[in-house]
């Protein structure tokens, strides 16, 4: 396609002539993704919600300040160790809307099934996202149901949209994080990326490794009466850590400085992680929050955490400094520093 093909209209932001055709990294939530949402979808939809790039849009409607979320789940194997498709599909909803500040209130469900899957797994994944929807407190009240061709489905599909009101007087958005922030994350990471590959590449550890999936909307609601300085939430799913705390960094302007000694990683994941050639920091979570918290409240925000069961590993991991502003530069356990880049390719693919 050249410029004189699109004479009467817009030309394609990303070049062409790099990316003829989209990529499974373009999924990945590293760089790609990252080009492919800001230069060729986001400036085509701009308006403030949108301009955000939170994990949901904050909305005003009837007087009401809403978080509204959609995402679609397309995860392989749909069973895994710790869960399934149909629990991942709702509890992914809550948690963007609990990072917007929200209490999630209602989903929707839409399926698209391919021919040939077993009745019996379809029932599993619906108990799942009945099962799922009581824990989190949330209602599924619509959704629709498509068939497609065997071979064309990959199994089955889930997109889910949620709605969530958020409470008078808290305010959370991804450029709201300040120098001198204290940077939290309320568990051990990358969990989920590894249960999902450990069932692919049929690796045995001597204990099973699970999934990190849950929700997280009553880790937050346990953090809030505690503080007023809850400045950024937000849950590393695809990309990770890493590509999270990028995104925030590119967002407020500012650098920020990790310490890799106090980063929490179960020990087999590390060892899979080792064994497998990935960096703990850029794979997925499904149960798992980084929240940027004021200087002043962050030791209580922590303690806070660490007394629901969700958050009892949780841990101060970096602080928000005026150097370095969009790089997030990491302390490594023999005490030099690395900058710690977005991905820039698909490490796990097809991860939730």
């Amino acid at each position: 396609m050249s410029t004189a093909d699109l004479s009467n209209g817009p030309v394609c932001p990303i070049p062409i002539s790099n990316y003829p055709n989209v990529l499974l990294a373009h999924g990945g939530g590293g760089k790609l993704s990252h080009q492919l949402i800001s230069t060729m979808i986001a400036g085509h939809f701009d308006n403030p919600a949108l301009r955000q790039l939170h994990d949901g849009a904050v909305v005003t409607a009837g007087g009401a300040q809403l978080a509204f979320s959609t995402d679609s789940y397309v995860i392989s194997p749909i069973f895994f160790p710790g869960g399934n498709i149909g629990e991942l599909s709702v509890y992914g909803t809550v948690n963007d809307l609990t990072m917007c500040g929200a209490v999630p209130k209602f989903i929707s469900a839409g399926f698209i099934i391919e021919e040939g899957l077993p009745m019996e797994q379809l029932w599993r994944i619906v108990q799942a996202m009945k099962a799922a929807a009581d824990r989190a407190g949330v209602q599924i009240v619509t959704g629709d149901t498509k068939v497609v061709d065997r071979g064309k489905g990959d199994g089955i599909f889930i997109n889910t949209a949620g709605i969530g009101l958020i409470p008078s007087g808290r305010a959370v958005a991804p450029d709201a994080a300040r120098p001198g922030d204290r940077i939290i994350v309320s568990g051990e990471i990358a969990q989920h990326g590894i249960a999902i590959m450990s069932v692919r590449e049929g690796l045995e550890f001597e204990t099973t490794i699970l999934s990190d999936c849950a929700p997280l909307n009553g880790l937050v609601e346990a953090m809030y009466p505690v503080s007023s300085g809850i400045r950024v939430l937000r849950d590393p799913t695809r990309g990770g850590v890493a590509s999270a705390l990028n995104e925030i960094a590119g967002s407020a302007r500012c650098g920020i400085r990790i310490h890799e000694q106090q980063i929490p990683v179960n020990a087999e994941v590390r060892g899979a992680c080792e064994l497998l050639g990935f960096d703990p920091l850029y794979v997925a979570n499904e149960g798992k929050l980084l929240a940027f918290v004021a200087a002043e409240d962050a030791d209580t925000v922590l303690a806070a955490m660490r007394t629901h069961p969700l958050g009892a590993k949780a841990a101060i991991i970096g602080e928000v400094v005026a150097d370095h502003p969009g790089t997030v530069v990491m302390t490594t356990s023999i005490g030099s520093s690395r900058v710690v880049d977005m991905l820039s390719g698909e490490q796990l693919p097809r991860i939730c």
